[in-house]
């Protein structure tokens, strides 16, 4: 069975999570994993050993090790609901999925930035996931400021733009589904 892995790109409050959440309920035998789970983890036990500056290499790893499960002793489909702003990133995880005999796409929720103030002005959100920011205002002025490469269809098998999550998102999920039947 050739299985898939859907990495979703975007910034804060772009509707990472909420998709990765429909879609696991429409693709049948795939899970979920999300940094933002691992970082709340972190937080509630083990706050002590985060790194103190740099990236989170302990949330990374933790994330790493989930992956590795999940690619050597299941056989689901795997949806990745992390930020992937970074090329460089983006291209090492999709590549590890290559490697590993999958099917890579891409969902890049290119969501103007004025939406995105209004949705972290108003979020509900826990808080429970920072390190070093205070508010998810902050994230996303942190991520305005960074480099972002948008998405090319060459780095995965698939790539999907979601610009308008209420009618963008149902027909992405549809055509990932229709992606995974057809393997």
């Amino acid at each position: 069975m050739n299985r898939i892995v859907v990495v979703t790109v975007g910034k804060t409050h772009s509707g990472k999570t909420t998709f990765a959440k429909q879609l696991e309920l429409h693709l049948k035998n795939s899970v979920t994993i999300d940094q933002d789970n691992h970082a709340s983890f972190i937080n509630a036990y083990y706050k002590s050993l985060r790194p103190k500056e740099g990236p989170n290499t302990l949330k990374y790893t933790i994330t790493q090790t989930i992956v590795d499960y999940a690619v050597n002793q299941t056989d689901s489909h795997l949806v990745l609901c992390n930020s992937n702003l970074a090329r460089n990133g983006r291209m090492e995880v999709l590549n590890y999925f290559r490697k590993n005999g999958f099917i890579t796409i891409l969902v890049y929720f290119n969501i103007p930035d004025h939406v995105l103030q209004v949705r972290v002005t108003e979020s509900q959100r826990s808080k429970d996931i920072f390190r070093s920011a205070s508010t998810f205002g902050d994230v996303l002025a942190r991520q305005q400021k960074s480099e972002v490469l948008t998405p090319e269809i060459s780095e995965a098998d698939h790539l999907f733009v979601v610009t308008r999550n209420e009618e963008d998102v149902p027909i992405v999920i549809n055509k990932i589904c229709e992606i995974a039947e057809d393997k």
